[in-house]
């Protein structure tokens, strides 16, 4: 499919979507940021062991009974679910009110282009920050496992920017970042699904129900991010519009973020109040 000019396929009044765009991102920043501020609020009042998680290192040991090198796992840190939950929540905020205020006029130069950058830089922080969060309701709390899942994820929001930067060069969609973008995006997802059943057939000790909703839940709006990029590119029906699919990821990031927030919140906090 040959790729059209982007302001080919925008609408006349652009400028008055952008503008609007511009209030949408004021509105959707308010309410990242009420959330955010909430779960710290509730973190410092609550002082319960469900607030944390253990983060644990693994390095070896030589073990004289038996002759070899052994694991020996060592608690590092408890690491806060509700200031994590809240950083996710405030890290779009600023970015939502970063473009809407100083950034604005870059924001509209940018979209007038296909592109968002900002979009992809938050996410790569707050998206892989929700990854890790999920990760830890299942046990993935070895410090290195968890770096590695954060990088891994934070590369397949950056594959989005390469992707809509290297389209600016080309006169054919070429796919190849989004490709990669895609294996790299599967890559912790695959991790958290095996110790989630292994968790689930380990015995007595079950997860909590919520986290039964979360890895399902979590995983659909994840996928769905792909598929309104996918969608963009294909200038499928109203994505033929960029500013369209800017409004989905914007809808989509709210979603994703408040659902993840509230089913901790309900799983682990509501109980202590």
């Amino acid at each position: 499919m040959e790729k059209e000019l982007v302001t080919e396929t925008l609408a006349p009044n652009i400028d008055v979507k952008i503008k609007k765009l511009r209030r949408f991102n004021l509105i959707m920043g308010f309410l990242h940021f009420v959330q955010g501020l909430f779960m710290i609020i509730i973190t410092l009042i609550i002082d319960t062991p469900g607030e944390t998680y253990p983060i644990y290192s693994n390095y070896l040991t030589f073990n004289l009974e038996l002759g070899g090198l052994v694991a020996n796992p060592q608690q590092i840190f408890d690491f806060p679910l509700g200031i994590g939950v809240a950083l996710f929540l405030l890290l779009s905020a600023v970015a939502h009110f970063g473009l809407a205020t100083f950034g604005f006029k870059w924001y509209a130069k940018s979209l007038k282009l296909g592109m968002n950058p900002v979009r992809f830089y938050e996410y790569a922080l707050s998206s892989s920050l929700m990854i890790v969060l999920i990760g830890l309701l299942v046990g993935l709390n070895d410090i290195g496992a968890i770096i590695l899942a954060f990088t891994v994820n934070a590369s397949m929001n950056l594959f989005g920017l390469v992707m809509e930067y290297h389209n600016q060069l080309t006169k054919k969609v070429n796919w190849i970042s989004f490709i990669f973008g895609c294996i790299a995006g599967i890559a912790p997802w695959v991790v958290i699904f095996l110790y989630f059943i292994g968790a689930v057939n380990s015995g007595d000790a079950k997860p909590p129900a919520f986290v039964y909703v979360i890895i399902p839940t979590l995983f659909v709006f994840f996928n769905i991010f792909a598929i309104n990029m996918f969608l963009q590119y294909k200038k499928v029906g109203k994505w033929k519009d960029y500013l369209y699919g800017e409004r989905v990821y914007i809808v989509l990031s709210l979603a994703a973020k408040t659902t993840l927030a509230w089913l901790i919140f309900s799983g682990v906090f509501a109980p202590s109040l």
